[in-house]
């Protein structure tokens, strides 16, 4: 049985200009500025971390009272955490280091180094009553809402 026959043009896809769909540069610049559009854009929002650095999975939810973040840090000690708020934005960093081992690494599917976490926070914020706690892995911190920022019930008067 044979096997079939492959075709290649020369250049990559993304190099060559496509005049039958209208477009006479190559496709590649137009990504490139897209993409650089949206990380200009990512960057601007606060959503980027700093180069080198991961970001671990976090949910936010938002109770009556407070809003909370749980981060998922296993293996990861308290002093190697640092958690910052101002205004409106939550920031937690941190370092995963790797531990020592004896003989030679041959897989690892395991994040080290830097990792940062932000999360812009709808509403104004009582950053002085922030609490945090590590337990099982798991960062939990909870940023309270001001007071005018909790939902109360109006009553409507009698005219």
């Amino acid at each position: 049985m044979g096997l079939p026959v492959v075709h290649r043009r020369p250049g990559r896809l993304l190099e060559r200009p496509f005049p039958s769909l209208g477009w006479g540069e190559p496709t590649a610049a137009e990504f490139d500025d897209l993409f650089e559009r949206m990380n200009r854009f990512l960057g601007a929002v606060g959503t980027e971390p700093s180069a080198g650095a991961w970001s671990p999975l976090a949910d936010l939810h938002e109770t009556d009272n407070a809003y909370v973040v749980e981060a998922e840090l296993p293996g990861i000690e308290r002093q190697d955490i640092d958690i910052e708020i101002s205004d409106r934005e939550l920031c937690i960093t941190g370092e995963y280091k790797e531990c020592e081992r004896e003989g030679a690494l041959r897989h690892s599917t395991r994040r080290t180094g830097h990792f940062e976490y932000r999360a812009l926070l709808p509403t104004d914020l009582k950053a002085e009553k922030v609490t945090a706690t590590l337990a099982d892995g798991v960062l939990t911190v909870t940023v309270p809402k001001a007071q005018a920022a909790k939902p109360h019930h109006v009553e409507i008067a009698q005219a």
